[in-house]
């Protein structure tokens, strides 16, 4: 059985089944259930490396993967008081949730991967960002005049994934780019190839003109400033990139018609949210956002400590919608788009800060480490949860759990002999 069963050919499994997570992740709408079998297999691997080889590798590190499983639990406590009409959502939430369970503990199982492993993997996400980004600029140009008024009505151009989640792998990606970059862990033939497809994302973005993306890029370059400036005093360099950055939003606003037309609907759409009316404030995004959080606090008011539980959530709002804002239509009616003020409704203060420990809890286990992919999937997590409840689609939940726990792969206890960087 251990031979059959090796440490190497469970790391090979492992590395494949992480391959298809990442691929996936960007085929989704057209195989929606790939991305739950690869995680599948991917936990019976770490699963047939403990009962071959009668150990759990990362067994002192349960605390670290215990706390991102914690998050699973608050969503299973929610069926204690569900209400019956909505025991199929609390059943189809349970289903959804799971890699809450099985990434962690697929990761816990395992030795860490060999270090080539990691930057392949990281080398495959810039590389399908990049394929996903020139498949949508192809698009764009065949559709330019159309896509462009569509960004007055709060709309963006078509991606896949779908553009938020999309915005976020791309600064991710960009990330990983640089880092391996700054790290020398690319191979010099290709470090020319890699610095066009980051200049090339980094346009891209500002293309796609997706204010979550945006903002993510901009806090993690604002961070690599400080840092050339604070831990490595390479002045020269912080200059320069500062200057890019303060160049770049001017250049895109000349060059790219999105980038205008973004900027005009976000100043009308925050003229609208200053009204007092929801009559034309339904129709715009960040309007519209307002709205549900003011229902969203009018649901946790009612039920601070433990919330009213995510099943009945929607309905619950539906009911507050109904009291504050009349005129509107049930068409209109969303969920909050913040993943803290969404839990903070759906599971109470008490859940709320159950899930924030367990959330962030390896970013404190991590504290001491150079890890700077963890610190910018941890940027990431914590400015999305702001503007998105991206935990609660598919897509939204692979990001954050899968390459959270790939960036804390490098962090860990190994013995791989490999001297280039691993990538953490």
């Amino acid at each position: 059985m251990l031979a059959v069963f090796s440490l190497e050919r469970l790391h090979r499994s492992a590395f494949f089944f992480c391959v298809c997570i990442i691929i996936s992740i960007f085929l989704a709408n057209w195989l929606r259930v790939a991305l739950g079998i690869a995680m599948g297999g991917l936990a019976v691997t770490g699963v047939v490396y403990a009962l071959v080889h009668k150990r759990i590798a990362n067994l002192k590190l349960w605390p670290v993967f215990g706390s991102i499983a914690l998050v699973y639990a608050l969503h299973l406590a929610a069926g204690i008081h569900t209400e019956p009409a909505n025991m199929d959502e609390y059943r189809f939430d349970l289903g959804m949730q799971l890699p809450f369970l099985m990434l962690p503990l697929a990761f816990w199982l395992l030795p860490p991967l060999p270090g080539r492993y990691l930057r392949w993997l990281w080398l495959l996400l810039i590389a399908v960002t990049a394929l996903a980004a020139v498949g949508a600029t192809i698009n764009y140009a065949l559709h330019a005049a159309e896509i462009n008024e569509s960004y007055y009505r709060s709309k963006v151009m078509p991606t896949e994934p779908d553009h938020i989640r999309f915005s976020l792998l791309i600064t991710l990606a960009i990330a990983a780019g640089v880092t391996l970059l700054e790290h020398k862990a690319v191979r010099l033939a290709w470090r020319p190839w890699m610095i066009g497809i980051i200049i090339g994302l980094v346009l891209f973005l500002h293309l796609l003109a997706v204010r979550s993306g945006e903002m993510t890029f901009y806090a993690l370059a604002g961070l690599a400033v400080l840092w050339l400036v604070l831990r490595k005093q390479q002045w020269k360099r912080a200059g320069i990139l500062a200057a890019a950055l303060f160049l770049l939003p001017v250049f895109s606003y000349v060059a790219f018609p999105t980038f205008r037309n973004k900027i005009s609907n976000t100043k009308t759409d925050v003229t609208v949210a200053r009204q007092k009316t929801s009559d034309e404030g339904k129709k715009f995004s960040i309007s519209g956002r307002l709205y549900s959080y003011k229902a969203a606090l009018s649901v946790w008011e009612d039920n601070k400590l433990f919330g009213v539980g995510k099943p009945d959530l929607e309905s619950e709002m539906a009911i507050r919608y109904a009291e504050t804002y009349p005129e509107m239509t049930s068409e209109y009616y969303i969920l909050p788009h913040n993943q803290y003020l969404y839990n903070l409704a759906a599971y109470g203060i008490v859940g709320l800060l159950v899930f924030c420990w367990a959330m962030f809890y390896p970013a404190w286990w991590a504290r001491r480490k150079c890890a700077p992919l963890l610190l910018a999937q941890y940027v990431s997590i914590a400015l999305s949860f702001l503007v998105e409840y991206t935990l609660e689609t598919q897509i939204g939940l692979a990001f954050v759990v899968f390459f959270l726990l790939l960036a804390l792969q490098g962090s860990l206890p190994s013995d791989d002999p490999d001297p280039t960087w691993r990538p953490a």
